[in-house]
């Protein structure tokens, strides 16, 4: 369990990292708000839920996937398989949970007062790929605990895919620059940064596509892919129309957000 803790730790550092240093150097916007107050938010948020998450649940699900192998429960710790092909099942059904969960979070409104604290960030940047508040964190855990003890995916295949799913969305939502022909040939087996930038749109046409977080073909099977932002990704406005003013975007503010109007 250390292991797995120490695996998905050097993975969120370095994609941290290495898209940080992307950003700085190939920018795709000029970011409107300062950096510094972004990422500590941002990144407080992420020491916030860590300690959430250790204090209040008594399982993960990279634990509770080991007591289910040991125990030779959930579907395809019954069926004959062979290991590989177990993992790439587990790890696309767990992708495809992740997916109608995030689409649920937009269209019921209680969930939604939880998730649009993710959206409220005024510039997008590698650091809003961890904003997410602790409620929902729980309630997505809880989520693909229940996916995992349907399932019986190996344990493998749920240390890849939470290591897979936070790297993914640190990098698609890098403020990073990719050529245009790059981007095209990418997209069609990942989500890249310009793929989900349009789903950070002030508009909530835009804001209720592109819901994928690894891979894009649920949004293409689901119809609710779009390809590009009304008006191109330099002049389209990233965020919130009820809430513009950064000075009410700090933690604590963010944290009570679900319990205020708006």
């Amino acid at each position: 369990m250390y292991k797995e803790q120490t695996i998905r730790f050097t993975f969120f550092l370095g994609t941290l990292m290495a898209v940080g240093l992307w950003e700085f150097i190939a920018p795709r916007r000029v970011l409107n708000e300062s950096k510094t107050r972004r990422w500590s938010t941002n990144l407080s948020l992420v020491l916030v839920n860590t300690l959430v998450v250790r204090f209040t649940l008594p399982i993960l699900p990279v634990g509770l996937a080991l007591i289910l192998q040991e125990r030779g429960w959930g579907i395809l710790n019954i069926i004959t398989l062979p290991h590989w092909i177990k993992v790439v099942l587990a790890v696309l059904i767990l992708d495809g949970v992740v997916y109608l969960q995030h689409v649920l979070f937009h269209f019921l409104p209680t969930l939604w007062r939880l998730h649009r604290m993710h959206h409220a960030d005024l510039d997008i940047d590698v650091t809003t790929g961890n904003r997410f508040h602790p409620l929902e964190i729980l309630i997505s855990i809880g989520v693909k605990l229940a996916a995992i003890s349907l399932i019986g995916p190996p344990v493998i295949a749920v240390v890849v895919f939470e290591v897979v799913l936070n790297a993914s969305s640190q990098f698609n939502h890098g403020n990073i620059s990719i050529p245009e022909a790059v981007d095209r040939w990418l997209r069609l087996f990942l989500v890249t940064p310009d793929m989900h930038r349009v789903h950070h749109s002030v508009l909530p046409r835009e804001t209720n596509s592109n819901f994928g977080f690894n891979v894009p073909w649920w949004d293409r099977l689901f119809g609710t892919y779009r390809a590009q932002p009304e008006l191109g990704h330099l002049g389209m406005n990233i965020g919130l129309k009820e809430y513009r003013d950064p000075s009410k975007l700090t933690l604590g503010r963010l944290l009570m957000q679900p319990f205020t109007k708006g």
